[in-house]
């Protein structure tokens, strides 16, 4: 069984954790109501750089070891650390969109010290790089190198980088908005960027029995057939023990009828996953 930092740790393991049920007013961002990243009608004029159409041959992979120390800033990390240099909070807010905006504007405020740690080699591991140096440290996922378009996480004071509760709410904001079919960018399929917990390995015990099984959501993956809506101001969290966070979020379907529903999450290499969907 994992422990509560090693579970909750998801590039290298410091943003902190909301308190119990936090208000989705709570993640106010920068020229955005609530942690919404851009409205639905947004969703199909994403800057190009957000989703790149080709790969630059410089970008990602090839630049970047499996493991060790990473010499130069890889292509798609420089037109991140570019755009910081030109870009406001709200227009980060929309291009790092798989990123909660409240997340996007404390962790972007300092762009100074932000770009004095990529200035520092970076570490590579099999999931993230990372540059660290005493006041900052900023991770990135190589599956976001891979995307062209890479938006870090950032920790001051040199921490190690968590998912918080917001990443968890945002999470099923994208979760829903692609189901009701107005995904936050025409990209955020499941395919390229999963949302939902893996059947396999069976590891998912949200109430610590012990006995761990399959996520349940893998297996029925069209338990929300049939939503219209939901309520993106009436998003709420609860962490629940160690690894995991209910998210709650009125949901209409389309007889018009509102119910409350519970999306239950853990967070993994990849950040927050959602496992299962209760009425």
């Amino acid at each position: 069984m994992r422990g509560a930092r090693s579970a909750r740790r998801a590039l290298i393991g410091g943003v902190a954790v909301i308190g119990a049920f936090a208000l989705a007013g709570c993640d106010s961002a920068v020229g955005i109501p609530n942690d919404e990243p851009v409205r639905a009608t947004a969703a199909t004029k994403t800057p190009p750089a957000a989703v790149p159409t080709t790969q630059d041959s410089a970008t990602p992979s090839a630049a970047v070891p499996p493991v060790g120390v990473v010499a130069e800033l890889p292509a798609a990390v420089q037109r991140w650390a570019d755009d910081l240099k030109t870009s406001t909070i709200t227009q980060l807010q929309a291009k790092c969109w798989t990123i909660a905006p409240r997340n996007v504007a404390e962790m972007y405020s300092d762009e100074e010290a932000i770009l004095a740690a990529l200035a520092q080699p970076g570490t590579a591991t099999q999931d993230s790089v990372t540059w660290k140096n005493r006041t900052t440290t900023v991770a990135v996922e190589r599956t976001a190198m891979d995307s062209g378009y890479a938006c870090p996480r950032v920790a001051s004071a040199g921490a190690d980088i968590e998912y918080n509760e917001a990443d968890a709410r945002h999470t099923v904001r994208r979760y829903l908005a692609r189901f009701v079919g107005r995904p936050l960018d025409a990209a955020d399929k499941e395919g390229a960027y999963p949302l939902v917990c893996k059947p396999s390995p069976a590891t998912w015990d949200p109430t610590g029995t012990g006995k761990v099984i399959p996520a349940p959501l893998a297996n029925n993956p069209g338990k929300l057939t049939g939503a219209t809506s939901f309520a993106d101001q009436e998003i709420r969290s609860e962490r629940l023990r160690e690894d995991y966070v209910a998210v709650k979020v009125p949901v209409t379907n389309s007889s018009g009828v509102t119910q409350t529903r519970t999306f239950t999450l853990t967070a993994g290499a990849q950040g927050y996953c959602i496992g299962d969907v209760s009425a």
